[in-house]
């Protein structure tokens, strides 16, 4: 079998739109510092010349027909990627190439999924930096698991592991967000390395107030699919301890029984038992699952 037809083990996935100016740069320095891996740029329907640029420069090209999110491009990456371990990174030029073999090191000892974690001088303003230290401190909360850059693109992974939660990614910006909660509430190992990046060039298409909204949806809708008692448990206790309150308070006042108390305890207790009929629902997602790999 000649070489061209053997399945490289590092794919390198570039998610692209209108990204001309830059991608090239990037594609070139990949091929340099890793001449065996696959460069696959999907091009998100650019209405520039980002394709042939990308194509030019000696990427394998996969273009959408129309323009479907940054998600789905690296699905379609993840998809149509050869290699067994995937690297995503942008096509923008703010991450290094030579930062991608600090992701494979790491991921050489045992990690299904590594992520580089931007300094605090990698982040593009105050409130973006602000925005990402709040979102890393509730997916630690939710996850029990300390994550430092939840919403880094630039990482590595496993392909077969990658590709199981596919269909759970958004086709928007939020896939790192996605892939991590995935990756973390399904037991599989992620670490993470330093990096510094560079000032993209073109302006951000992640807009912080409505991307930001969208990534708490996702934290909790992740949570909630693999561990929901990590919700429904803290918030039925807040109803529970809300309820001890109100009756304390309006016994002590009024030397009687507040409906609202009454209120209070029993949506806690149906908080509750939604959140336990949840996990058993999400004990017979597992079971299925394992037992669909398993065939």
């Amino acid at each position: 079998m000649s070489s061209d037809n053997r399945r490289p083990a590092i794919s390198i996935v570039l998610p692209a739109y209108n990204e001309a100016g830059s991608v090239g740069e990037v594609v070139s320095r990949l091929k340099q510092d890793f001449p065996q891996a696959e460069i696959l740029v999907v091009d998100d329907c650019s209405s520039d010349n980002t394709a042939e640029e990308a194509r030019s420069a000696g990427a394998r090209v996969i273009s959408h027909r129309y323009n479907m999110g940054n998600g789905a491009a690296v699905k379609t990456g993840a998809r149509n990627a050869r290699g067994e371990i995937l690297v995503f990174m942008d096509a923008d030029g703010q991450h290094s190439s030579g930062e991608v073999q600090k992701l494979l090191d790491k991921l050489d000892k045992g990690y299904e999924m590594v992520i580089g974690a931007r300094s605090i001088k990698g982040q593009a303003n105050k409130r973006r930096m602000l925005g990402n230290l709040l979102l890393n401190k509730l997916a630690s909360m939710l996850t029990g698991h300390k994550i430092k850059d939840l919403t880094s693109g630039f990482r590595a992974a496993r392909a077969d592991a990658f590709r199981q939660f596919l269909y759970l990614l958004p086709n928007g910006f939020s896939y790192p967000t996605t892939s991590t909660m995935a990756f973390l509430r399904s037991g599989y190992s992620v670490g993470f390395v330093p990096i510094e990046v560079r000032p993209r060039k073109g302006k951000s298409k992640i807009r912080l107030m409505r991307d930001g909204v969208r990534f708490l949806v996702i934290i909790m809708k992740i949570t909630t699919l693999f561990s929901p008692m990590r919700v429904f448990f803290p918030l039925s206790m807040f109803f529970w301890v809300a309820g001890i309150g109100r009756y304390i308070y309006f016994y002590w006042m009024t030397n009687g029984f507040s409906k609202m108390a009454g209120v209070m305890f029993i949506t806690a207790m149906l908080v509750f038992l939604i959140g336990l009929v949840s996990e058993q629902i999400t004990a017979m997602h597992y079971a299925l699952a394992e037992r669909n790999r398993g065939r």
